[in-house]
């Protein structure tokens, strides 16, 4: 009897999950409890496969359209069909495309559902057809609404007609042109001779670099970038290798002159140097890990050792610097008939700051202090080491234990009397004697053209830093 209704077609419910089917009864078997429809349409769309076969268990309503030889009709029923679609509870993110139903009289009325993508059965089985549901979200405007329809209208070709063709791989790979590519991307032109080409790709073939190389082309470095007439005899180099050579101290003098003639005063030189100075010692003291605001009770004790001259006033300078930083200074500086209005000034600076002065070696501490500066030497006038107050302020400096900075010594070929832990110089080095003491540069401002001014071809070796380390070579 289940041969009667071979032919038919039929409404096939199969819930919310599966949705609505519509096609052509196939095949009916008893055993199995299953019914095959051919040319199906899935909630209205025509599906990619030309048969389907269901359950008993899967099937909630089975109608009847139309009875045998209406198969010739059911192209038809695609415009006039409804696409029966349900909202599947507890998928709020699934999309289908709807529209209105209209089909014979027994036909009825379904809500929105999930559109399906057939998937075909492993090879093997014949006329079998599972199909998967496909995830999609609800579209806005409700089942049927406004909305729903302009979307179909823009989106509701049958996009899904070669959804069962197999891509054709081979077919698409062979429209690449692997040599061609390649050739541009050594930066060669295709040639019609592959032989032609290969050379050419070898010839023209840049120079490729390791990750840790510079490939940025550049001037070789001149590490020799100063040059003077008159040398020292003693050159040092940077911690970037630049040579700095050392100067005479006649060729230094004119060199300071020349700045005072361009506008670079005593007063702005000085003021260079003690801010320099200061920024040193403030780094010899431990920077920031001791001047902090948590570290009060530790300030640091710095005794300046000044003569009546130009080394002197510098040192001054240095030590208004060091006040205003919160530093504990003692200024020595001996009471002298008559001192250069260079020190008066400076003088007159420091005595606003909170740093004490003393006159005699008694007022010094007895303790050791955290660094002594040494100020005491002249460049003019050697014959100061024999002064009295001079000894004793050399001697108080060895026995005090503290470590020394001096600031822009003399030249001399004997020893010094006050042993430097570090010596700053300033501009361009001096040939200082041979000692332990580590050398130190400082850049007071002099301009490139007045370097020229005295014959020294001059580029600045000090980086983005005033004041520069210096290693004998």
């Amino acid at each position: 009897m289940a041969t009667d209704w071979l032919g038919s077609v039929v409404s096939i419910d199969c819930g919310l999950t599966l949705g609505v089917y519509q096609g052509e009864v196939s095949a009916v078997d008893h055993a199995s409890q299953t019914i095959s429809l051919r040319q199906p349409y899935h909630n209205g769309v025509r599906c990619p496969v030309p048969e389907v076969t269901f359950s008993a268990m899967d099937i909630k309503e089975l109608k009847f359209l139309d009875i045998q030889n209406t198969a010739n009709r059911l192209g038809s029923v695609q415009g006039a069909a409804a696409e029966a679609s349900f909202l599947t509870p507890g998928r709020p993110d699934q999309t289908n495309r709807a529209t209105q139903p209209y089909v014979t009289s027994s036909s009825s009325q379904f809500g929105t559902a999930p559109i399906t993508i057939l998937r075909r059965a492993p090879a093997g089985s014949s006329n079998s057809r599972v199909p998967t549901q496909k995830k999609n979200s609800m579209k806005n405007g409700g089942p049927g609404g406004f909305m729903r329809q302009k979307d179909d209208e823009c989106f509701g070709d049958g996009t899904d007609e070669d959804l069962d063709t197999d891509f054709d791989f081979e077919g698409n790979l062979a429209l690449f042109d692997k040599a061609a590519v390649f050739s541009q991307i050594d930066g060669t032109s295709s040639h019609t001779n592959r032989s032609q080409q290969h050379s050419a790709q070898g010839q023209n073939r840049p120079l490729t670099y390791r990750h840790d190389e510079n490939i940025l082309e550049g001037k070789q470095v001149t590490y020799r970038q100063i040059t003077v007439p008159q040398h020292g005899g003693i050159e040092y180099c940077t911690d970037s290798g630049l040579v700095v050579p050392s100067i005479p101290y006649e060729l230094h003098k004119r060199l300071l002159a020349a700045a005072e003639r361009r506008g670079l005063s005593v007063e702005r030189r000085l003021e260079t140097t003690g801010v320099c100075s200061c920024q040193m010692a403030l780094t010899l003291l431990g920077g920031p890990n001791r001047l902090t605001p948590k570290n009060i009770h530790q300030r640091p004790t710095v005794v300046i050792l000044c003569g009546p001259h130009i080394q002197g006033a510098q040192g001054i300078s240095c030590g208004r610097h060091l006040a205003n930083h919160e530093v504990e200074v003692i200024l020595f500086l001996p009471n002298f008939v008559k001192v250069q209005e260079s020190v008066s000034s400076e003088v007159n600076l420091y005595s606003r700051t909170s740093g004490k002065q003393v006159a005699s070696i008694r007022d010094l501490p007895g303790t050791p202090v955290d660094l002594v500066i040494n100020c005491l030497d002249c460049h003019e006038n050697p014959l100061l080491r024999e002064q009295s107050w001079y000894q004793s302020a050399a001697d108080w400096a060895n026995s005090n234990r503290a470590p020394v900075l001096s600031i822009d010594p003399a030249v001399s070929e004997q020893r010094q009397n006050i042993e430097a832990k570090w010596t700053l110089c300033l501009g361009l080095p001096l040939p200082l004697a041979e000692t332990e003491s580590r050398v130190y540069l400082c850049d007071i401002g002099i301009p490139k053209l007045v370097f020229q001014e005295v014959g020294i071809s001059y580029h600045s070796p000090f980086g983005c830093k005033f004041v520069i380390p210096l290693h004998p070579v």
